[in-house]
């Protein structure tokens, strides 16, 4: 949309207050103290969209639990059982469901976010406020989902005689990159299905390869030596293997250098998204 500048005119004894709408720079950073200072309403959309994700479920919240087990109890049987696949030493679904949390929460992340802006076009078209607010409320609302899984891991770890280590602290750390690669990679999905509307097709499917891109039903340590700073350009190899690390204390042989590649590529993807978000947003209400 636009920025936003007020400016305060004094006549006599009476003030009058003038709010110009105008575009943004071309290319440029949203402000964010301008999303900070509309912090309530984020509040508000991202409640909401907890309270519709389950409206008129049967299961309700199980779902946010069941949907992570039941692929873990996949892969187990065939990349843990079957293939015999390496799992750094420790019980194979617990290896697989420590990967899966973060990327579940990553997939479903992008899935929200990219039909946010569509799913809010009403108030795009009739309230100024900064769009970033939307797809920000999609990612966030993703949390809730996040924490029951990860409940739900530490009973299965429980099950198996496994209990955190000192390192489970550290867990903030993928948790917030994982939050950065789905806000940047929802920020461009976001502006970009408004102006293609193929994204929502081809988001499936990107996401099928994406994960098996990624190191879930597998290590990283499969992957050579010199192959292994090009594998940490996918922004998610960092993120699970470090979850991985911090909560199961694994040994795996994942040098600190390729984590550092995936979160300088989330920090990039964060960064042109936002940027591109704000580049799109003062056409938003003529896309929806």
């Amino acid at each position: 949309m636009s920025g936003l500048s007020v400016q305060a005119d004094t006549i006599g004894s009476s003030a009058s207050l003038v709010c110009n709408i105008g575009p943004h720079q071309r290319w440029s950073l949203p402000d964010v103290g301008l999303v900070w200072r509309h912090r309530e309403l984020l509040s508000v959309l991202t409640w909401r969209d907890i309270k519709i994700r389950y409206k008129q479920t049967v299961l309700g919240i199980v779902w946010a639990i069941l949907q992570p087990t039941s692929t873990m109890i996949v892969f187990s049987i065939f990349f843990g059982r079957l293939a015999n696949i390496n799992s750094d030493g420790i019980p194979y679904p617990i290896f697989a469901f420590a990967a899966l949390i973060p990327w579940m929460f990553f997939s479903n992340s992008l899935t929200s976010a990219s039909n946010s802006l569509l799913g809010n076009s009403s108030l795009i078209t009739k309230v100024y406020f900064p769009r970033l607010v939307i797809p920000i409320a999609s990612v966030l609302s993703n949390l809730v989902d996040f924490a029951l899984s990860f409940v739900a891991l530490l009973g299965l770890m429980l099950c198996y005689g496994m209990t955190p280590s000192w390192s489970v602290f550290l867990l903030v750390i993928p948790t917030l990159l994982a939050l950065v690669t789905a806000l940047g990679a929802g920020f461009w999905l976001s502006a970009l299905n408004l102006q293609f509307r193929d994204v929502r097709f081809a988001l499936p499917f990107c996401l099928q390869i994406w994960m098996f891109l990624s190191p879930i039903a597998y290590s990283s340590s499969l992957v050579e030596g010199r192959w292994r700073i090009l594998y940490g350009l996918n922004p998610m190899t960092g993120v699970i293997e470090c979850f991985r690390w911090a909560l199961c204390n694994t040994e795996a042989n994942t040098p600190p250098l390729m984590i550092g590649v995936s979160a300088v590529m989330s920090l990039i993807m964060l960064v042109t998204g936002a940027i591109y978000f704000q580049r799109m947003e003062q056409n938003f209400a003529d896309l929806v």
